[in-house]
């Protein structure tokens, strides 16, 4: 590790899990608005409707799944990648229990709004820090890698069967969700634009 890359280290740590900290926070307060939940969310929610086991260890449990999808597509993990499956869901059933549910309309509305712009500058933190992807981000690209097909329908067609499974368990679908689906891409790429910490090339790069 040059000097440099080494100064920047304990802002990337910060930073990173400042971000999957407030991931977690983001997802707690899109399902208390109760208008429709993220796709990986929807099926977190219909998993806990039968299943003893909390939100957030549900959570958990599905990214090591997904991680595990990581190895014939010959993904590799990061510190980022594995803090990410650990942390989020605990942080998800933190936010739950502070934020109430079964609020009025205009109140969930907010909540909701407050959850997506959270998510958001969450993912620009934790994929600025440059740790490594998440479970589920690794899984996209993963795909995308060894289909080639466009980026963007390997996702969709991901979060369209996360979302008809996560449904048909009972998770909560609805405008929520597709305002999600609309709108976390450009919030996310704002955010990591603001968020990206830059670093230097590796010597043998540099040398190169």
């Amino acid at each position: 590790m040059n000097r440099a890359r080494g100064r920047r280290l304990p802002r990337r740590i910060a930073q990173l899990l400042i971000g999957l900290f407030l991931y977690g926070i983001g997802i707690a307060f899109m399902i208390r608005g109760e208008i429709g939940a993220a796709p990986w969310d929807v099926l977190s929610q219909g998993i806990a409707l039968h299943v003893p086991l909390s939100f957030g260890v549900i959570t958990i449990l599905t990214s090591v799944v997904v991680l595990v999808l990581w190895l014939p597509l010959r993904q590799r993990y990061g510190v980022g990648t594995v803090l990410n499956a650990l942390l989020v869901g605990p942080s998800a059933d933190v936010g739950l229990f502070l934020i109430p549910p079964g609020q009025v309309l205009w109140l969930r509305i907010c909540f909701f709004v407050i959850g997506l712009l959270v998510l958001a500058a969450a993912t620009g933190l934790y994929i600025g820090a440059h740790f490594g992807p998440g479970p589920r981000d690794g899984l996209m690209t993963g795909l995308h890698a060894r289909t080639r097909r466009p980026i963007w329908i390997v996702r969709t067609g991901i979060e369209i069967v996360v979302v008809a499974v996560g449904w048909s368990l009972g998770g909560n679908v609805g405008i929520g969700t597709l305002a999600f689906a609309l709108l976390v891409g450009p919030l996310c790429q704002y955010f990591m634009r603001i968020f990206a910490i830059r670093l230097p090339a590796k010597p043998q790069a540099a040398s190169a």
